[in-house]
C-alpha cells in the first residue's frame, strides 16, 4: 500500500477542515486560517511590497473565503483557491498604487530581512540592505507573470504543477518562466557577485523562508 506524501496528507486534512467549516464549524475555519495565514501574508507581501497592504489583503482574502465557502466546490485544494484570491488582490493593489504614481518608501521585505540578520551591527545592516535591495529590485523588474511564478515556486515552495493551477497556465510555461527568470536575474546581478558577510544560522534561514524572503545561496 502506497504511503501518502506530505502534500497529499495536507490536502486531505484541509479538505476535512473545509467540510467541517461548511457545516458551520467556525473553529475548523479558524484552523484553516492558522495553517495558511503565514504563507498568504508572505505572498501578499512579496507582490504588494508593504506590510500594511499585505495585512489588509490577508484579512480580506480570508473574510472573502469564509463568505464564499458555501460555493467552494473543492475542484481545487483550499490553499490553491485562497492563493489565487491573494494573487489577484495583491496584483490589483500594486497596479493601483503604480497607476497613482505612489512609491514605497521602505520595502518591508528588506527591512524584515535586515532586522533579523544585522543583529544591531550598523555596518552589517548597511551591507545587507544593499544586498537585499539589489536582489529584490532585480526580482521586481521581471514581468508580472514571471515574477509571480518565481515567488510561487522559488520563494513559496510550490511545485510547477501547483503554480500552474494558481496562475491558470501549464507546467511547461511555469518551467520556461523559471528558466528565463534565472537568466534575467543572473544578467541583472552579474556586475558584481552577491555575497553574504556571514553564513545564516539555520533558525534565521527558516525564519526568512517562513516569511517568503529570499535566502541567498
Amino acid at each position: 500500500m502506497n504511503q501518502l506524501t506530505n502534500a497529499e496528507r495536507e490536502g486531505l486534512a484541509a479538505a476535512h477542515l473545509v467540510a467541517r467549516a461548511k457545516a458551520g464549524d467556525r473553529l475548523a475555519f479558524e484552523e484553516l486560517v492558522r495553517r495558511y495565514r503565514k504563507r498568504i501574508f508572505a505572498l501578499a507581501l512579496h507582490i504588494s511590497g508593504t506590510s500594511s497592504d499585505a495585512d489588509d489583503i490577508t484579512q480580506e482574502v480570508f473574510l472573502s473565503a469564509y463568505r464564499a465557502l458555501a460555493t467552494f466546490e473543492g475542484r481545487s485544494e483550499f490553499f490553491t483557491w485562497v492563493y489565487r484570491m491573494t494573487l489577484n488582490r495583491a496584483l490589483n493593489v500594486r497596479r493601483n498604487r503604480e497607476r497613482r504614481g505612489e512609491r514605497v518608501s521602505e520595502d518591508a521585505r528588506i527591512e524584515l530581512a535586515v532586522a533579523v540578520d544585522a543583529n544591531g551591527d550598523p555596518r552589517l545592516e548597511a551591507e545587507l540592505r544593499q544586498t537585499y535591495a539589489r536582489l529584490l529590485r532585480a526580482l521586481d523588474a521581471l514581468p508580472t507573470e514571471m515574477r509571480t511564478t518565481v515567488i510561487l515556486v522559488s520563494l513559496q515552495g510550490m511545485s510547477h504543477g501547483e503554480a500552474a493551477v494558481v496562475q491558470k497556465t501549464n507546467d511547461g510555461t511555469i518551467a520556461w518562466r523559471i528558466h528565463e527568470a534565472r537568466r534575467r536575474l543572473s544578467l541583472a546581478l552579474s556586475p558584481s557577485k552577491l555575497q553574504r558577510p556571514r553564513e545564516l544560522s539555520a533558525d534565521l534561514a527558516q525564519l526568512l523562508l517562513d516569511h517568503g524572503l529570499p535566502v541567498l545561496a
